[in-house]
């Protein structure tokens, strides 16, 4: 797919070989639609095979890195199975074409990140991050599992215990205290960031390639060889579609107050059966 195709990435090559891709839909904080969450599905199949670009570096234009899914989208996936299932499968694609790239990506997180932006962000090789940008994986106050990326990575990145903590609160994380846990590469003031990412990205295309390339293919097997997690997280969180949790999030959103889901109620669900598996009181009555 030509460069000129994408609608909501803008392209600027610089010199040593070094891409810029910056995701553009700032009136909306860089929010994923329908259209910008294929295409960062599928951009870097076509980095892959542009002979001219060594480096990747991908910022957000505007005050946001990626705010996560547009809400529209996510409120027209509450009725839609085959949408869900097409966004499930990008979800997978855009970790899985950025993991098989073998070209070094640089992220240069510029504000707030989350969903499919954050997966992005954090996907990337080596990730850079303005002190006062912020982000929060997001999924369980909207009422679905984590899926993305996250349960693949972040055990491995910060650790099984920072991991679940922010996983299952989704609270928010500044650049500061995500450098601190190890889920980014590095924190710098928020005018340094962008000369900070291209000056990475230079010393990687001066670099050896294949040797940096076969680096990035070997280390990219720890991801790897948690895939299964991955790929049963985008599952379950496509599943929770489905259940009136994800409508109260999306409402609670939308009204801009805490949600108050269903699940939560009193005597709504007991533990029951194989693997503890949520059962409605009602439908067991």
């Amino acid at each position: 797919m030509p460069y000129a195709e994408y609608e909501h990435l803008l392209f600027d090559h610089k010199p040593n070989g070094v891409l810029l891709v910056t995701i553009n839909r700032p009136e909306k904080y860089n929010a994923t639609n329908e259209r910008l969450h294929w295409e960062l599905s599928k951009v870097w199949l076509t980095v892959g095979e542009d002979a001219n670009t060594k480096v990747v570096v991908i910022t957000g234009a505007g005050k946001a890195f990626s705010a996560g899914g547009d809400l529209d989208m996510v409120t027209r996936n509450l009725d839609d199975y085959w949408g869900v299932l097409r966004t499930g499968q990008e979800a997978l694609d855009i970790v899985y074409n950025m993991l098989n790239l073998e070209k070094p990506i640089i992220s240069a997180i510029n504000g707030v990140a989350v969903g499919a932006g954050l997966a992005t962000a954090l996907t990337a090789d080596i990730s850079i991050i303005a002190e006062d940008a912020r982000f929060t994986d997001g999924h369980t106050k909207l009422g679905v599992a984590s899926g993305d990326h996250a349960l693949m990575m972040w055990p491995l990145l910060c650790g099984m215990a920072k991991a679940k903590y922010y996983l299952l609160t989704a609270d928010f994380i500044d650049g500061r205290e995500a450098e601190r846990i190890g889920l980014v590469s590095r924190c710098v003031k928020a005018e340094e960031l962008l000369p900070t990412a291209l000056a990475t990205a230079d010393k990687l295309a001066a670099g050896s390639q294949l040797a940096i390339r076969w680096t990035k293919r070997s280390l990219n097997h720890w991801y790897k060889a948690a895939g299964p997690i991955f790929d049963l997280s985008v599952a379950l969180e496509m599943l929770n579609f489905v259940d009136d949790d994800a409508r109260e999030g999306v409402r609670s959103v939308r009204e801009k107050r805490p949600p108050q889901f269903p699940s939560a109620r009193e005597g709504t669900y007991q533990e029951a059966g194989p693997g503890n598996v949520l059962r409605s009181r009602k439908g067991i009555e």
